[in-house]
């Protein structure tokens, strides 16, 4: 798996989800659980809606899956 979310992009959805999630927490609604989206793409590095577009803001470009992921870090 190629992974195609780095850095400030991965921040971010993080961030934002983890504010959707408490959103819908606060207003008692199951939509705060599009939050979930986010904040798994983030954590996992991947996003499938980037893949049609062949787009990736991870600097390394590729990655086997794992915590090692790309993206910076240095195997």
């Amino acid at each position: 798996m190629k992974c195609n979310v780095g850095g400030w992009d991965r921040f971010l959805r993080i961030i934002v989800g983890m504010v959707i999630l408490a959103i819908g927490y606060a207003y008692n609604s199951y939509w705060g659980l599009i939050g979930l989206l986010p904040v798994l793409t983030g954590l996992t590095r991947w996003c499938p809606a980037y893949l049609p577009f062949k787009f990736s803001t991870c600097k390394g470009g590729s990655c086997d899956s794992g915590p090692s992921c790309c993206c910076g870090s240095k195997k």
